[in-house]
């Protein structure tokens, strides 16, 4: 059968179509999954979202229902249980290990085809239908609109916790409320990788998208990106070969982007470095205040009012000041021999003023 006939088929339509959600959804949360340093919670939520699809699958015959109600009480859970940092991965793979027990126990209890309980753990992802295909819908629908109403702050507290909530941003509450939305995107996910197979889509493209460039919203753009490539690309190529599972495609794909991310990310930072770069009236090269980030901008040649010869003012994410003394209305900053650059919070959100500025 040509690709031709199978796209026009209700159930190819189905499986891109679920595809492309999962994809868009694991490619919004993928980059604070990184930044956040919460690969191992992904994994940890999606075995135990087997767990929760073994009880469904013995409690009422569905799957995916049990893997939600399953996922969110994991995330609870580590939210609870791994609400400091340094604690999170010991409380994660304190669960793991039971969650996986239960699920064992329980699937030995189901006495159904064999490969409903295989789906769980490899995906099935032609085997979607119009009921599941309404919940991937909502859900991808439940987390754009939670990463829109959120990215700022959940950046902010990504990047720099500690300053965050110096800041009066509810770290905790919005760690609460992403484990949330992870849960909900692994579900998704799950239905289509398999939740053995999850990390391909929550975590690689992300891992790339990050190696091309320091920018947030480029980052999350290209995240998409190679999460719709990885998911629709691995769907098509499993259409011309047939007896190889979609999922194996998915991941590689996926992989072979990263690959490429790791090669190609090194010659895009050098590059980008040497063209923001700025020439001094002087003849002097004076690096941008934050190259390749919000907030840069071209240095300011305007000299200072007591005739002194300094380095050239440059923008920084809060304001404008010379690196070596004050500037009306802005403060004392820092001597010329310290470290001017900002913290990464700093960078990427401009949420926190410049060290002296504040106490202006």
């Amino acid at each position: 059968m040509s690709i031709a006939f199978l796209l026009g088929q209700p159930f190819a339509q189905h499986a891109l179509l679920a595809a492309a959600l999962v994809a868009v959804t694991c490619g919004l949360i993928g980059p604070f999954v990184v930044t956040r340093g919460m690969a191992f919670a992904v994994h940890g939520t999606a075995e135990l979202a087997f767990t929760g699809a073994a009880a469904g699958l013995l409690i009422a015959d569905n799957p995916v229902a049990g893997a939600l109600i399953g996922s969110l009480v994991v995330a609870a859970l580590i939210a609870t249980l791994g609400a400091r940092p340094r604690e999170r991965d010991s409380a994660i793979g304190a669960i793991l290990a039971f969650g996986m027990g239960i699920g064992i126990l329980l699937l030995g209890y189901y006495q159904g085809f064999a490969t409903a309980a295989t789906n769980i753990l490899f995906g099935n992802i032609f085997g979607v239908s119009g009921s599941q295909l309404l919940i991937l819908v909502i859900i991808g629908l439940i987390v754009v609109a939670a990463m829109a109403t959120w990215y700022r702050p959940l950046l902010f507290a990504s990047i720099d916790p500690e300053a965050a909530e110096a800041r009066g941003v509810p770290v905790r509450r919005l760690g609460l409320m992403f484990l949330l939305v992870l849960a909900l995107t692994v579900t998704g996910a799950a239905q289509v990788v398999g939740t053995l197979l999850v990390l391909s889509l929550a975590i690689t493209p992300a891992a790339a998208a990050q190696r091309l460039t320091a920018r947030p919203l480029a980052v999350a753009a290209l995240s998409v990106i190679f999460a719709l490539i990885a998911a629709d690309g691995g769907l098509l190529a499993s259409f011309a070969a047939s007896d190889v599972k979609a999922s194996v495609f998915i991941t590689s794909i996926s992989f072979g982007v990263y690959l490429v991310a790791r090669l190609a990310g090194p010659l895009i930072r050098d590059r980008s470095r040497r063209e923001d770069r700025h020439a001094h009236p002087d003849g002097k090269a004076y690096p941008p205040y934050a190259p390749g980030l919000p907030g840069a901008s071209a240095a300011i040649t305007t000299p200072p009012r007591d005739g002194k010869q300094r380095a050239p003012a440059r923008r920084t994410p809060s304001g404008l000041g010379w690196p070596d003394g004050p500037i009306a209305g802005m403060g004392t900053l820092a001597p010329a021999n310290r470290d001017l650059r900002p913290s990464r919070s700093q960078e990427v959100t401009g949420l926190v003023p410049f060290e002296d500025e504040a106490r202006t």
